[in-house]
């Protein structure tokens, strides 16, 4: 378990969380580099991606030849690895690592990633970004995989698979007659969701992206090397230069000789919309576009579609900075900072005291009265999930003296749940499905409420609107998804059993699935 670090879980009441990220993966090649440490920076650029664990993977020389070492905990990646585990790492040419926020499977130490399993030809170890719709199908083939193989591959791996992840690793694994690479082609073209791979057996590094390319991953260059990672940032962190993006569909196998690139399903892009909106550090880019960028030219778009007399215009920090900054540059009225964030709001296992939850938004943003007070005021924010933060929001900022307060919006209504790798609320919480925003608007406090439209949306990004995955805004799912009862975060799970966070057996509740998500209105 990792060690409680003082620092405030940033989901201060359980009961308003928002839209929880995708996980961040790391990987890279690099003789004679430092690898594991290069991870360690990659993971911690990417940490926004995912806070419950974090992993690395290396491959080591021992005197029985190259072997992989895994080693991963619960917490961030400044909790999990030191300077001495660092070291423990040294000495390798190959690494990749994971941090986490769990889609599939509970937040518990058996769960973590990078997972590992050992193959007849030597071992793979794996880390995802993202969420498969065929995890129940992708277990049964693994049942069947397991009776094919028995005699090569003795004992159920299908027993031991909790996560989709975990599925997909062994899946990889039983194929003894044939290398990581080979075995990975057997196995892409049968997965179905969002996956961004990241792999490595011994010698070589692999990465792979799912056909529509719904979340993020790119390539780099090192001087003596190659870097595979979830965003450009981590790229920068690590003195990468990044080349392009991995192709949806695409396999790319980097060893001793060289990089090699083969397509295992035709591309269907699909990227994820949500990336743009709050998904992905503002530093980095996707499709060509700094996500800065993009988002202040939302806020220009907020502006021209929703304008108001006001002020002062004023961002929920951090995400909704760059939105404000183009909404005051397009209506005219100043910018300014209206509201102060404790910067070291992060996640702990210390859960809050009823009277600390009651304190709520207080803990993570303070207004300043003497900018505010008696000002009209444009609030910026990113989302709108179930309403609660921005209530409590609208309400510390009339105490503290703003004589109007306009919100806007930067992205849609969000209406239907992802089942992509991002964790929103079931639908039947979602505050935009069963309420107008005049309704919203009047349910928060707000003097008045505007959602930057769909299309003004897209256009900022100046991807094609075919191109990008918009299912929670308008709940077109562009991978089809099973029945409802066979999706669900604790899916598998719930079909064994679940574990608490040492691992230990528990009870499981009747998961509700998804139903809620599927049934239109």
């Amino acid at each position: 378990m990792a060690l409680a670090d003082g620092r405030l879980n940033h989901d201060l009441d359980p009961a308003e969380r928002g839209p929880q990220d995708a996980c961040g993966v790391f990987g890279v090649w690099a003789p004679h580099e430092e690898v594991a440490k290069l991870t360690y920076f990659g993971l911690y650029a990417l940490q926004h991606r995912g806070q419950e664990s974090a992993g690395i993977a290396v491959s080591k020389s021992t005197p029985r030849g190259q072997q992989i070492m895994v080693y991963k905990d619960m917490g961030l990646v400044s909790q999990v690895f030191n300077e001495a585990t660092l070291e423990s790492l040294g000495g390798a040419h190959l690494a990749v690592g994971h941090c986490r926020y769990s889609t599939t499977g509970a937040s518990v130490w058996m769960n973590a990633q990078p997972t590992f399993r050992s193959t007849a030809a030597g071992s793979i170890a794996l880390a995802h970004n993202g969420n498969l719709t065929n995890t129940l199908e992708l277990q049964e083939w693994l049942h069947q995989r397991d009776d094919e193989s028995a005699e090569l591959l003795p004992g159920a791996l299908s027993q031991e698979a909790t996560t989709d992840t975990s599925l997909v690793t062994a899946l990889m694994a039983t194929y003894p007659g044939l290398s990581i690479e080979e075995a990975a082609v057997e196995v892409l073209p049968r997965l179905r969701g969002a996956f961004s791979l990241v792999f490595m057996d011994e010698e070589t590094l692999y990465a792979a992206r799912d056909p529509q390319g719904i979340r993020p991953l790119v390539l780099g260059r090192l001087e003596r090397g190659w870097v595979v990672a979830s965003e450009t940032a981590a790229l920068d962190i690590v003195g990468a230069s990044f080349i392009r993006e991995v192709a949806p569909g695409e396999l790319i196998t980097i060893d001793g000789d060289g990089l090699r690139s083969r397509t295992f399903a035709t591309p269907e892009p699909k990227g994820c919309l949500f990336e743009y909106v709050y998904l992905a550090r503002p530093d980095t880019m996707i499709s060509g576009r700094r996500l800065h960028s993009v988002r202040v030219e939302v806020g220009r778009t907020l502006a021209k579609e929703f304008p108001t007399d006001a002020d002062l215009v004023i961002p929920v920090p951090e995400s909704g900075t760059p939105a404000a900054i183009g909404y005051a540059e397009q209506s005219g009225i100043p910018y300014g900072q209206g509201l102060v964030k404790n910067s070291y709001v992060g996640r702990t296992f210390i859960q809050p005291s009823q009277t600390i939850r009651q304190l709520g938004i207080r803990l993570k943003l303070n207004p300043l009265r003497d900018v505010i007070a008696g000002k009209r005021l444009v609030v910026v924010d990113d989302s709108i999930v179930r309403g609660n933060t921005q209530r409590a929001l609208v309400r510390m900022l009339r105490e503290a003296g703003a004589k109007e307060i306009h919100v806007r919006i930067s992205s849609p209504p969000v209406k239907w749940p992802c089942f992509y790798g991002i964790d929103f609320a079931s639908r039947a919480e979602l505050i935009a499905t069963g309420l107008s925003s005049d309704e919203i608007c009047r349910s928060i406090g707000a003097d008045s409420l505007g959602y930057v439209s769909l299309d003004g949306l897209v256009a900022a990004t100046e991807v094609g609107k075919d191109a990008l995955c918009r299912a929670c805004f308008d709940g077109v799912y562009p991978v089809e998804l099973p029945l409802s009862e066979r999706l669900g975060k604790n899916v598998l799970e719930d079909a064994h059993g679940r574990h608490d966070t040492h691992g230990r057996h528990v009870v499981s509740p009747v998961s509700v699935g998804a139903g809620d998500a599927l049934a239109r209105p």
